[in-house]
């Protein structure tokens, strides 16, 4: 099967009730556990400091003494703590625990961690899915959160009905560091939009703009900017950068007046300057007539 982003079209039903345990209890932890509950499944968990596991206690959690105790409670474990470095500490002493039961890490992480952890699982007889989070807890559970799984797809499709209760499931391939892949890649987008933000009220305020009010308008001109990037994407896939529009030479003659503008403010241009030289160093090439989306070449 691809390796490309899914939703598996078979759907395994999970036997109910489900045994899960959920070990770590921080913001996103309570949350997947009280999810699981609510569901009417056999919850497990264990956190360092058990007075987290309180108010899941008295919902009908079960309260592990050890890692070890948690793990031994359920076919299906899920891992949501600090880094992948935890998890490690944390699931090494259960190695003996760890045979044929289903481990899902919802930790954030990198691939090569990722796929570490997932060879080592493995290697304890247990199948391995990794797994990046989409949601604030607040949203866990809603038709805003998805998450993204990579790693056995067996065992994922054996859960999915569960994991579908925390959000939009979508299986993105067999290699666990794949999930985190995406992780990287899409995380860099929302902080470039960050990044883009505060350009956008730093130089604002050094008119005399209040924050609200540039944001304001901001939001509704990325809206409108948004519906630009299923088109580069599919010109950068396609490596075809031919356009009739907004080419190359165009945009690194605004984005210079952009900077010079930005300077003479007395804002600094250091989320900016990079991107123009993206531009610039296309232009050197002699691309451009081409499409703003070749600027991704300089980054390869």
């Amino acid at each position: 099967m691809s390796d490309t982003a899914r939703t598996t079209g078979e759907n395994t039903a999970t036997p109910e009730p489900v045994t899960v345990t959920v070990i770590g209890l921080g913001n996103l932890g309570q949350v997947l556990a009280r999810t699981f509950l609510d569901q009417g499944h056999k919850v497990t968990v264990w956190n360092r400091s058990q007075d987290k596991a309180d108010d899941l206690v008295a919902r009908g959690a079960t309260l592990a003494a050890t890692p070890a105790v948690a793990v031994a409670a359920s076919d299906l474990v899920v891992v949501c703590v600090l880094d992948y470095t935890t998890v490690r500490a944390l699931l090494t002493p259960t190695a003996a625990a760890l045979a044929g039961r289903v481990v899902v890490n919802l930790t954030s992480g990198t691939p090569d961690p990722a796929r570490e952890l997932g060879a080592w699982v493995t290697g304890q007889g247990a199948a391995y899915v990794d797994g990046a989070v989409y949601a604030i807890p607040q949203t866990v559970g809603t038709p805003e959160a998805f998450v993204l799984y990579s790693g056995d797809e067996e065992a994922f499709a054996q859960y999915r009905t569960l994991l579908e209760t925390l959000g939009s499931a979508v299986f993105v391939g067999g290699d666990s560091g794949l999930a985190p892949v995406y992780d990287v890649a899409l995380l860099s987008g929302m902080y470039g939009m960050f990044a883009g933000f505060f350009q956008t009220v730093a130089v604002g305020r050094a008119a005399g703009i209040e924050a609200g009010k540039a944001t304001e308008l901001l939001v509704r001109w990325l809206k409108e900017a948004i519906a630009a990037l299923p088109g580069f994407a599919a010109e950068i896939d396609a490596g075809d950068y031919r356009t009739e529009t907004s080419n190359l030479d165009i945009n690194a003659v605004g984005l210079a007046h952009i900077l010079t503008a930005t300077k003479d403010l007395g804002v600094g241009v250091d989320l900016l300057a990079p991107l123009h030289a993206l531009f610039e160093q296309q232009l050197s090439e002699g691309h451009g007539a081409e499409s703003m989306s070749r600027a991704i070449e300089s980054l390869r």
